[in-house]
């Protein structure tokens, strides 16, 4: 006869599966940036040109500039406004910068495992510590203690400027920067334009936190 599985075990038998779910959607984390602008009215939309210029001469003519340059001028076409064939046509400038710096360490505790503790807690059940780190409260002594880790986060951004070429006069500026655990700019640069022109040109002198989804779907909502 196969004797009756104890609490624990049954709990941790829940527990673990959700707590490996509740990892792997940290894994998928949207990409999150915060956007500030600043605009005199632009013009309609009606055939005027733009092109695309690094804010730091010795980036012109690289591949990694021009790269991030189509991204920025796909944003502009699905605007309206029409690409040039080169600078010196253009009705609009629009001077295009980028960055990520070296990173910084940040600290973590976190329980090993699931964390399990030795209650519930404010879910209504057996009382005590509540959850941890993971989402659970338990402290099992097979699970041991918590860890303490450290990570590096880093700090990306652009920056975009808009003139008018027959007078040089600035009719936008934009920078949007984000913090993660990713100095990768082929992933992050897209990503900081996709935010730059979410709601695009926004309200003069506004921060807002731009959050980038898969489904497209971006969020917007203001900076605490």
């Amino acid at each position: 006869m196969l004797s009756p599985m104890s609490p624990i075990k049954s709990l941790a038998r829940i527990a673990l599966p959700l707590a490996l779910a509740i990892g792997l959607s940290a894994c998928a984390t949207p990409f999150k940036a915060d956007v500030s602008r600043f605009a005199v009215p632009l013009p309609a939309p009606q055939g005027q040109t733009f092109a695309v210029v690094p804010e730091d001469p010795k980036l012109a003519g690289g591949l990694e500039f021009a790269a991030y340059a189509n991204s920025v001028a796909a944003e502009m076409t699905e605007l309206g406004y029409v690409r040039a064939a080169s600078p010196e046509n253009a009705d609009l400038l629009v001077r295009f910068d980028y960055r990520v710096d070296g990173g910084r360490e940040r600290v973590r505790t976190d329980f090993n495992g699931a964390g399990f503790g030795n209650a519930w807690g404010p879910w209504g059940g057996w009382g005590g510590r509540g959850f941890g780190a993971w989402g659970f409260g338990f402290n099992d002594p097979f699970f041991g203690g918590p860890d303490v880790r450290s990570y590096t986060i880093y700090t990306s951004g652009i920056d975009l400027k808009i003139d008018r070429a027959a007078d040089g006069q600035r009719l936008f500026e934009g920078k949007a920067e984000a913090v993660s655990r990713s100095n990768r700019l082929p992933r992050l640069v897209p990503n900081l334009v996709d935010a730059m022109f979410t709601g695009f040109p926004g309200n003069s002198g506004e921060t807002l936190r731009i959050t980038i989804r898969d489904d497209g779907e971006n969020t917007v909502r203001a900076t605490d």
